[in-house]
């Protein structure tokens, strides 16, 4: 079993999506209570603004990353352009738990990647069938990234909550719950009480950008969760 799968049973669990991959922001993270790190290659990030490279021009930075980061450290292994075969051997070699894609971006070959957990975006035009049968193909965790982009930086619905407990309800496997909405610290716990999420996954919509602000972030939402 992944690591990230045995964080995620454990009880609510706090990811934050760094907008750069920074050891520095890593460790902002970490020392704000962050029980696990999301790093990205080959993307454009519209939250952050930033251009994410190949595996070979973020090399570097993401073993700076895992070398500060304890938890699990999972990655966005592309979008468009996904990682070749060959950087996803690289990426199991320095020790990345997890891969993570968009349904629509994830190629079939990659599904058979043996030492990272498996995790599927779904995207805004899901159906509840394709999240039951991602479990049924053998998915890890699913992240319910189905907020359509104009509603990106938007306050947390009411049609948002019963979507995510319509997928909790759905599929036994875990689910992450990103911030696309400008979700508050104070409903953390709607997504993880009420709607039974396992996750929440917190990035720049919600935290800034600069170190100083992610760590004061996560330390908000890690406390909200803790104490909800």
């Amino acid at each position: 079993m992944s690591r990230i799968v045995e964080v995620l049973q454990q009880g609510p669990t706090l990811i934050m999506s760094l907008p750069k991959n920074d050891p520095d922001l890593a460790k902002a993270a970490r020392d704000g209570g962050a029980d696990v790190l999301k790093v990205h290659i080959r993307v454009e990030h519209t939250a952050s603004g930033t251009h994410f490279g190949t595996l070979d021009e973020e090399r570097a930075r993401l073993e700076a990353i895992l070398a500060a980061f304890p938890g699990p450290v999972g990655i966005v292994a592309g979008a468009d352009d996904p990682a070749t075969p060959e950087e996803m051997e690289g990426l199991e070699e320095m020790g990345i738990d997890f891969f993570d894609l968009y349904l629509s971006h994830m190629p079939a070959w990659m599904w058979h990647t043996p030492r990272m957990a498996k995790t599927v975006a779904l995207e805004p035009n899901y159906t509840i069938h394709q999240a039951l049968a991602l479990e049924n193909l053998g998915a890890d965790l699913l992240e319910a990234a189905i907020v359509p982009h104009q509603g990106y930086g938007k306050p947390l619905t009411m049609a948002d909550l019963t979507a995510y407990r319509d997928l909790h309800d759905t599929v036994d496997i875990p689910i992450i719950v990103p911030t696309q909405r400008a979700i508050r610290p104070e409903e953390a716990t709607l997504i993880t009480g009420e709607c039974g999420i396992e996750g929440l996954m917190i990035g720049a919509i919600v935290t800034g950008t600069t170190s100083r602000d992610i760590e004061r972030a996560v330390k908000r939402f890690k406390e909200a969760l803790t104490e909800g």
